[in-house]
């Protein structure tokens, strides 16, 4: 009688034990998205480094000067290009139609000047963060 018990409590013991590493695994697989995702919106500094330098004076989004009243910009890497913005709040245009503000931004570079889009982006105006 003595050793049946044994061997319940030891199945028991190792059901948790499985149930914990179980639990640990799926959070972890969890948590692995997220941090991810933040990741490779944070380039890493040896990625900015080797990226094509940010030609521009103002937000390729919204046409607002850099460095102006919105504080610093807003800088990540996309596609081995440095991307400035006047802030995190374009971030979200930009990701729409990343292709737009590239070919903006390549447009701008051939002719040498700081391009400017033709119109604020939707639900920009003023920059009243």
């Amino acid at each position: 009688m003595r050793s049946v018990l044994t061997v319940q409590l030891s199945q028991q013991t190792n059901m948790k034990i499985l149930k914990i590493i179980t639990g640990a695994a799926l959070l972890s697989g969890l948590l692995a998205g997220p941090i991810a995702a933040t990741a490779a919106e944070h380039q890493h500094s040896g990625d900015a480094k080797s990226a094509k330098p940010y030609p521009l004076k103002t937000c390729i989004v919204s046409g607002e000067k850099l460095d102006g009243d919105m504080g610093k910009p807003y800088v990540f890497v996309h596609e081995g290009q440095e991307i400035k913005l006047c802030c995190k709040t374009c971030l979200k245009d930009f990701k729409k139609d990343p292709a737009k503000y590239i070919k903006k931004l390549a447009e701008a570079q051939k002719a040498g000047k700081d391009a400017k889009p033709s119109a604020p982006a939707p639900d920009h105006g003023g920059h009243q963060h």
